[in-house]
């Protein structure tokens, strides 16, 4: 029975989310906290640990929740109900393109789909943002669990970003900062510990 929810909720998830991986994490979260797959703080570490690991995050995402639910089965299962959709949406695309492709209407729905698609992905990254500086939401306790140590890693990765690029003119590459980031979290643990 796991395989089969498994399987259908990992095909809603991919049958419904436009943008990649990065608008799907608001639906993993909801449908892994539903069903108690994982706890709230585990999933935000599941997140980076997804982002880490090479391929892509919904993928990585769907494979990890199958397998801690099903074993390996579970996450093949998981794994092919997020990528299916996608996969007939794209065959369909691909047969019909040229019809539609200067149609009004199609357009105009493209046009529809981005705002939604990057609220869904700001949303993600500021809650992301949140959970992983610790802030609470009322104001009377605000930063009574702030994590410091997380605000110094960002503020380092975003000055050597905008160093690089004001100084060499060249884009950072998300593997550099991954690296980097993973560098200053381990010393600063090394530091504290």
């Amino acid at each position: 029975m796991i395989y089969l929810i498994l399987f259908l909720e990992f095909f809603k998830i991919g049958l419904f989310t436009f943008g990649g991986g990065y608008a799907m994490i608001p639906l993993v979260k909801e449908v892994v906290l539903n069903y108690g797959w994982l706890a709230e703080d585990k999933f935000y570490d599941f997140i980076g640990l997804c982002e880490a690991t090479p391929g892509p995050i919904a993928l990585n995402m769907a494979t990890f929740v199958g397998y801690s639910q099903g074993g390996v089965l579970g996450g093949l299962v998981a794994s092919l109900g997020v990528v299916l959709p996608s996969f007939i949406i794209i065959l369909i695309i691909a047969s019909v393109l040229k019809k539609f492709s200067d149609n009004i209407f199609v357009k105009s729905g493209v046009r529809g789909i981005k705002p939604i698609v990057m609220g869904l992905i700001l949303a993600a990254g500021i809650t992301l943002l949140i959970k992983n500086l610790n802030v609470a939401y009322s104001l009377d306790t605000a930063f009574t669990n702030f994590d410091y140590v997380s605000l110094i890693i960002v503020s380092v990765i975003a000055f050597i970003f905008v160093f690089v690029k004001l100084i060499f003119k060249k884009k950072l590459s998300p593997v550099i900062i991954i690296l980097i980031s993973a560098a200053l979290g381990l010393a600063i643990s090394l530091i504290f510990a």
